[in-house]
């Protein structure tokens, strides 16, 4: 990919793009999918709203390229590794309330058109996961490990479900860490397959 010289049409575009994406992910993560306006994102970026449409034609696309260029971290190594980074992660969500990903993940869980732009994010995490994962299944495996972790963080701070909004983090990583590294290992060839 060729970059812009500075100064250029191409630079002023992709510096306008980066503005209203950035004003966008502060904007979704504080209000949510619903509530965001391209009025509002048009506002904080200092554009108009008609360039904010120009450049990605719907609030639903604007949402997507948010989700696109939020970083996905990095999981790699032995399927213990991975686990642990996993619950690493997992143990700072629990410890304090993402405001930003809280605020996206009630829109996934609201709104159909979120939770479709939403859908390539939580799947490129899960392809981070299935790497370290050894088996036939690792895609499922990975499907499954993703889905424990957005429930657990659902649960404790959107929900509120009694235990878990109270527990303390270091006990939910130690109850689940034996599922989660069952779940990044390589199957026991004895097992029956289901």
């Amino acid at each position: 990919m060729t970059t812009p010289r500075p100064g250029s049409r191409a630079e002023q575009r992709r510096r306008t793009e980066a503005r209203i994406l950035d004003a966008a992910a502060s904007i979704f993560g504080a209000d949510g999918y619903e509530r965001t306006t391209i009025r509002a994102v048009a506002s904080a970026a200092g554009a108009d709203a008609g360039l904010v449409m120009h450049y990605f034609g719907s609030k639903q696309e604007l949402y997507r390229r948010v989700i696109d260029a939020a970083p996905v971290p990095e999981i790699s190594g032995t399927p213990a590794q991975a686990t642990e980074q996993i619950l690493a992660m997992l143990a700072d969500r629990l410890a304090s309330t993402p405001m930003a990903s809280l605020a996206l993940l009630r829109s996934m869980l609201t709104n159909p058109e979120a939770a479709s732009a939403a859908s390539a994010g939580i799947a490129r995490y899960e392809v981070q996961i299935a790497q370290a994962i050894p088996a036939a299944d690792a895609d499922l495996r990975a499907a499954i490990i993703s889905a424990i972790t957005i429930g657990i963080t659902v649960s404790r701070h959107l929900i509120a479900s009694d235990e878990l909004a109270t527990a303390d983090p270091e006990q939910v990583i130690r109850l689940l860490r034996p599922c989660m590294l069952s779940l990044a290992a390589c199957p026991d060839p004895s097992e029956p397959s289901g």
